[in-house]
């Protein structure tokens, strides 16, 4: 059977390692784990035109939203204030413009998705929800979240919710997450509902409500980074694992 074919979005940047032109990255190990998994990922270019992001859809079996800078607080907050602005990071040019378009179109064409980090934030704003902008500023708390030197390790515990596909998947009632973060879902969109959470009540994993499940096929999105994990912590390769076997075409 070949390996279904899992679209990966990448980061984007104003000046690329090898020339000073727009450039696009994405770390391997995004790509190692779908591949690990069963899957074949392919990169996206930067892309805003719409009928080119279907296209790619047409031919795809899967997408992969992956992390990076911050998604404009704008979109979600039209009056936020400058000074959490300031504590932004955003891509250049303008990557929300292409996956909330790719979103778009990925609702009009419904194949499975696996969102992480900023894309697990960037699907709750498509579907109407909001995110804390800063959170040590807006919810502090006693986890830090932020802990970009312990990247590649557990840091702190996550509860499973019962019953959920996130059960499923990792059946255990808690996992160790690593943790890298300074913004955060703060609404919940209507569609989805929490299937792990931090201890401090930040939102570390979501899936679509039942009425809701008529969007996508299969859906699964979490705050932390399980590309950074699965190798040395091998429960977190089951996330892959489900993704590829959703994106498999059926015998």
């Amino acid at each position: 059977m070949s390996r279904p074919i899992i679209l990966v979005t990448p980061s984007t940047h104003a000046a690329g390692a090898e020339f000073p032109d727009h450039s696009i990255s994405v770390s391997s190990r995004y790509l190692e784990a779908v591949l690990d998994a069963g899957g074949l990922p392919l990169a996206l270019p930067q892309l805003t035109h719409r009928g080119r992001l279907a296209e790619y859809l047409e031919r795809a079996d899967g997408v992969l939203l992956t992390g990076g800078d911050d998604i404009h607080p704008k979109l979600y907050w039209p009056e936020v204030p400058q000074e959490l602005v300031e504590r932004c990071e955003f891509p250049e040019p303008d990557r929300d413009v292409m996956e909330l378009t790719l979103l778009d179109e990925l609702f009009r064409r419904p194949k499975p998705l696996l969102a992480i980090c900023r894309g697990h934030q960037l699907v709750n704003v498509a579907l109407g929800g909001s995110l804390y902008v800063d959170l040590p500023t807006q919810r502090p708390g006693d986890i830090p979240h932020a802990q970009m030197d312990r990247r590649f390790e557990p840091v702190h515990a996550v509860d499973i919710a019962p019953d959920s596909q996130a059960a499923a998947i990792y059946r255990a009632k808690t996992l160790g997450v690593n943790s890298t973060h300074h913004q955060a879902i703060h609404r919940l969109a209507d569609p989805l509902k929490i299937t792990l959470s931090a201890a401090d009540g930040v939102i570390e994993g979501t899936e679509l409500r039942a009425e809701s499940s008529g969007l996508l096929p299969w859906f699964a999105s979490v705050q932390f980074h399980p590309e950074r994990l699965y190798a040395a912590h091998p429960e977190h390769a089951r996330m892959f694992r489900a993704f590829v076997q959703a994106c498999s075409p059926k015998p």
